[in-house]
């Protein structure tokens, strides 16, 4: 889910699932920023299996997901990736966005599970349109009820 104070301009799925592993998939939502600037934010939940997620990164990837030319302006990818090591996902998105290191800003990346985190398996990409300005753990009770893993809080401006 997507919760934004912005306009929202288009919500679209895009269906990661692969063979008949547990159904996984990508929330595309375009934002309406002041000065009528077009931010793509791309919510992601990758499978659990090392097999499934190498697919799952080449379909996200794909021309019909991040890399569909039409795209003008901002793109953020977030989510859960399921990777607590650096495997094929975590480098092909490297490879195509800025990495947002949890690890840089709090000393580790942990996010999961989120009443005593062990795991690193939240991960935040950007494009060259944005500069990240901070980057955090939310830990709340309210965090803490509503999901297993802890929310990543990140501020961006506008790159010139």
């Amino acid at each position: 889910m997507t919760l934004s104070r912005f306009p929202v301009e288009v919500c679209q799925n895009y269906d990661l699932t692969w063979r008949r592993r547990e159904r996984r998939g990508c929330l595309r939502t375009d934002l309406l920023l002041p000065g009528n600037t077009l931010l793509h934010l791309f919510n992601v939940h990758l499978g659990t299996s090392f097999v499934e997620r190498r697919h799952q990164a080449h379909m996200l990837l794909s021309n019909h997901v991040l890399s569909h030319t039409p795209w003008a302006g901002p793109r953020i990818v977030v989510g859960d990736f399921n990777e607590w090591t650096r495997g094929m996902a975590s480098r092909l998105m490297g490879e195509a966005f800025e990495a947002a290191k949890l690890k840089t800003f709090v000393g580790h990346g942990r996010t999961y599970p989120g009443i005593f985190p062990v795991l690193d398996l939240d991960h935040f990409y950007f494009d060259q349109h944005l500069r990240l300005r901070s980057f955090r753990l939310h830990r709340s009770s309210k965090a803490l009820a509503a999901s297993d893993h802890l929310p990543l809080v990140a501020e961006f401006e506008l790159a010139e």
